[in-house]
């Protein structure tokens, strides 16, 4: 987790999947953890590492958390490498 900066999100997008599946505060509370560096216990320690380092670089940011109501367990927040937009997904729907 990175505690000294955030993730600049630029426009917000959510999937159809998301909207009939995840309830708003879900996908709300999901984003609050993405713009704050807290990519989310389902990626792996190498992934997290690569997202801390593209907050740096200006690479694109992928977190994914787990969420029993979504139909894939998991959601995923992906930030765009120029943060002009953010899309919360269903990994199915990427």
């Amino acid at each position: 987790m990175n505690d000294t900066k955030e993730v600049t999100l630029g426009k917000l997008a959510v999937t159809i999947g998301i909207v009939r599946n995840i309830p708003y505060d879900v996908v709300a509370a999901a984003i609050s953890m993405h713009k704050s560096g807290d990519w989310g216990s389902a990626l792996g320690e190498e992934d997290k590492r690569l997202n801390d380092d593209a907050l740096e670089n200006g690479e694109r940011i992928l977190s994914a958390y787990t969420i029993p109501c979504s139909p894939d367990g998991k959601i995923w927040i992906i930030t765009e490498a120029d943060r002009s937009v953010t899309t919360v997904l269903l990994p199915s729907e990427y």
